[in-house]
């Protein structure tokens, strides 16, 4: 999970002991901000800012993620990040 630097992320340590790798943004790189901002903003179309996150089943995070996995993207050529990591593995068990 990647964050921004904001002071609301302070507690990222309790996600890490779930099992859960964090990562944050490094500071003056525009570009790891704005696809951080971008992920968002496409999450926020099946979870608006005023909902509650305590409100989320599984089975919704899992749509979530279904979905945004298999939505083509500009900056991948139009393909999916799931074909692209599908390509990702099936190239490097072939190296």
């Amino acid at each position: 999970m990647t964050f921004d630097n904001g002071k609301e992320f302070s507690a990222h340590r309790r996600i890490g002991e779930v099992g859960i790798d964090t990562y944050f943004a490094d500071p003056h790189q525009s570009n790891q901000r704005a696809r951080n901002e971008n992920t968002n903003g496409l999450i926020r179309q099946y979870l608006p800012k005023s909902s509650s996150f305590d409100d989320v089943t599984e089975a919704q995070i899992q749509h979530i993620e279904a979905a945004l996995n298999n939505r083509p993207r500009k900056s991948l050529g139009w393909y999916t990040p799931s074909e692209v990591m599908a390509g990702f593995y099936t190239v490097a068990l072939a190296a």
